[in-house]
């Protein structure tokens, strides 16, 4: 962990000190070797960062005087609409985009995506907060991404695409595009990311009729995970 993260429902004895327990407690004491009165680095999940003062260590809790005086990183420029990749990937995935720090990760069908893949228990609300909780303990964040599910391809183009777009423009990468992405990548923009051996012609079609434009990502035929980090790492 990079950062401590506090809960709201942990247990504040009053407005700046806090008891906290579980993995937590362990890591201060043993990864950190953390001793009364060191500082670390805190914050609250979902709000401000700062530093906390290790006041008392005890058998299995450590109470913290902290001070939350700095906001969080700014959001990634991109939001992403990913196709849902095999659930293998999903936990890296996760973490990917809690590192960069995107706000919206928009997890769509496409014809190439396995119905199963909708079925994987890593995307019950518990495992994806544990995995975008990791990335955020690595990067210094407090704000986890927000993950959308959209099961049908078709009524997410339609209906929601060109609303999360808004004023943004919306890039879809597709092998044999004519622009690089990297041409693009200094505005905010909702980029899209298909499956493994990428969108169908119908696909690129329809969210091109709707708001979209392609580019590509280079010569090379990229894993799902690797073209997520390739993305990222152009719009950071």
């Amino acid at each position: 962990m990079n950062i401590i993260h506090l809960h709201r429902d942990d247990l504040w004895l009053d407005h700046n000190t806090v008891m906290i327990r579980d993995r937590r407690c362990q890591h201060i004491c043993a990864v950190l070797r953390a001793s009364v009165g060191d500082t670390i680095r805190v914050g609250l999940l979902g709000g401000a960062q700062g530093e906390g003062r290790i006041e008392e260590i005890g058998d299995s809790a450590v109470r913290l005087h902290v001070q939350l005086h700095q906001s969080p990183p700014v959001r990634h420029r991109f939001d992403i609409v990913l196709a849902l990749p095999r659930p293998k990937m999903l936990r890296r995935i996760f973490r990917t985009v809690a590192e960069f720090g995107v706000a919206n990760l928009h997890l769509i069908n496409s014809a190439r995506v396995e119905k199963s893949y909708w079925q994987s228990p890593l995307l019950k609300p518990a495992k994806v907060a544990e995995a975008l909780q990791a990335g955020m303990e690595r990067s210094r964040d407090t704000v986890a991404p927000v993950v959308h599910q959209h099961l049908l391809f078709r009524p997410f183009v339609e209906d929601v695409l060109r609303e999360i777009c808004a004023d943004r423009p919306c890039w879809i990468a597709a092998i044999g595009a004519r622009r690089p992405l990297g041409d693009a990548a200094s505005a905010p923009a909702v980029v899209m990311i298909g499956p493994e051996g990428g969108f169908v012609p119908f696909e690129i079609e329809l969210a091109q009729r709707v708001v979209a434009e392609t580019v590509h990502l280079g010569p090379r035929i990229l894993r799902v995970d690797t073209a997520l980090t390739s993305v990222l790492a152009l719009g950071a």
